[in-house]
């Protein structure tokens, strides 16, 4: 049985298909935020079958299995792989007008070639037939990267990270580049005051630096973020559930960081402060080196208890939170341009309600030094589907300037994850090849196209300047 993933999928008329396949198809991809592995990069790792590119890590898909009834034992457990193969391709007809169903399809067709339906009784086949290619160097990591045409990964990296496999990377001189982002969510997380100082003692390893006091903790920080500068990183990244903006002083937040190294427990209030100082003080670091600062705001995670101390973070046990964002977010962005401290920055909400506040938000602060210089980020997680994104879209049309919009990004852990890029494009496209049919906007396809590739690629590659 043949897909419905043709040439002209999700493309509805001879406009959108010509502002696809002209300028914006053969276009290289930059994935300038994304969750994949670098040693596996690095090592170019070859994987055994289906199940440990495809399912292993995939939280989407988890959760649709979850919902579909399937034991945990063939989702997270000690099943086999060939068996949470089937498992999930029995779950996989009934994912219809769910997104998954789009992109499974899509990376089975682009990486494999394989048009066919998954369902319950090809299982075995699709296992076998791309297990097999999945054992050769054509199908290896870096081999599947190149064939979604990835000219740039940017990972997400903690700041105790030694990156030693972007070094080791790096010299291999493989075709196309891989960078670091710097990802300090840990040091934000004072709720659990054991873990929080598991982490300091390692801050303190990696930097050299005695942590007793909020001004050795940010000298620490300083010298990882110089160490990331020096590897390539020109990015960071914070995921938050809103800002923090809370009023402190300098002798307030040494004494909480003294508190915490000693006696472990703070308050609140405490934490508010503590964490309104840190994420202003990480947001100057990243002024003072022209980096692009990344903020994904409005997780609920790790919501079931039993589940997560089971499986832990990352499971597939999140949801979108709904925590107050628009005053705090209009304060912390004031507070750094105020001071001339506000670099290029990407703004992201998870909770489709706060669509408009973030949009607007971003008008708020662009100062005229870079087109776009304060982007409202593409849509995210729960969001990253046809519907999410043409809302996203539209929204950043009517609010703002689209033309100048960075485009897509991954946000996955899997190497399979790329053709998001292609459903992203192919969308955008059709967008605009509506309205022109319409005749709501002229019908320049060269203006138009050009707007076209700069969405899918080109505004990213003048923003990022990797």
């Amino acid at each position: 049985m043949t897909t419905f993933i043709n040439d002209d999928f999700l493309l509805n008329n001879d406009i959108s298909r010509e502002l696809y396949h002209k300028y914006s198809e053969t276009l290289p991809v930059i994935d300038y935020h994304c969750h994949l592995d670098p040693k596996q990069i690095a090592e170019d790792k070859i994987f055994d079958n289906l199940t440990q590119v495809w399912l292993n890590g995939d939280h989407y898909k988890w959760r649709a299995m979850r919902a579909f009834g399937i034991n945990e034992e063939y989702i997270t457990g000690n099943a086999s792989d060939r068996d949470k193969f089937k498992a999930w391709a029995k779950t996989v007809p009934y994912t219809l007008r769910n997104p998954l169903y789009h992109w499974i399809h899509l990376e089975l067709k682009r990486y494999f070639g394989i048009d066919e339906l998954l369902n319950e009784s090809n299982a075995d086949k699709i296992f076998d037939e791309v297990s097999e290619k999945l054992k050769t160097k054509e199908f290896s990591v870096r081999s599947l990267l190149k064939k979604m045409n990835v000219e740039t990964v940017c990972t997400t990296d903690d700041p105790v990270d030694s990156l030693e496999y972007h070094k080791a990377f790096k010299k291999d001189k493989p075709g196309f580049k891989m960078l670091p982002a710097w990802r300090p969510d840990k040091v934000m997380k004072t709720e659990d005051a054991e873990s929080w100082n598991k982490y300091i003692d390692e801050l303190e390893q990696v930097s050299g630096v005695k942590i007793t006091d909020f001004d050795l903790l940010l000298e620490a920080l300083r010298k990882r973020h110089d160490f990331f500068h020096e590897n390539g990183c020109r990015l960071s990244d914070h995921g938050l559930d809103t800002f923090y903006v809370e009023k402190y002083t300098a002798r307030e937040v040494n004494a909480i960081v003294k508190k915490l190294r000693s006696e472990g427990e703070i308050d609140s209030e405490a934490a508010s402060k503590f964490k309104s100082a840190i994420l202003y003080e990480l947001a100057v670091m990243d002024h003072d080196k022209n980096w692009v600062q990344q903020f994904h705001v409005g997780a609920l995670r790790n919501t079931n208890e039993r589940q997560f101390e089971m499986l832990g973070p990352d499971t597939g046990y999140d949801s979108i939170n709904d925590k107050p964002v628009a005053e705090p977010m209009a304060k912390f962005l004031s507070r750094l341009a105020k001071g001339e401290k506000l670099t290029k920055t990407i703004l992201y909400n998870l909770n489709p309600a706060q669509n408009e506040v973030f949009a607007t938000m971003t008008g708020n602060f662009q100062d005229g030094s870079v087109p776009g210089k304060i982007q409202w980020g593409s849509a995210w997680w729960f969001l990253d589907q046809k519907d999410g994104i043409t809302k996203h879209l539209n929204t950043l049309s009517n609010m703002g300037l689209i033309s100048l919009f960075v485009g897509m990004l991954t946000d996955s852990r899997s190497f399979l994850s790329y053709p998001r890029h292609e459903y992203f494009r192919r969308i955008v496209s059709n967008l605009f090849g509506e309205d022109m049919a319409k005749g709501e906007i002229p019908g320049d396809m060269e203006t138009v196209g050009g707007i076209i590739g700069d969405i899918s690629y080109y505004n990213a590659k003048r923003y990022f300047d990797f």
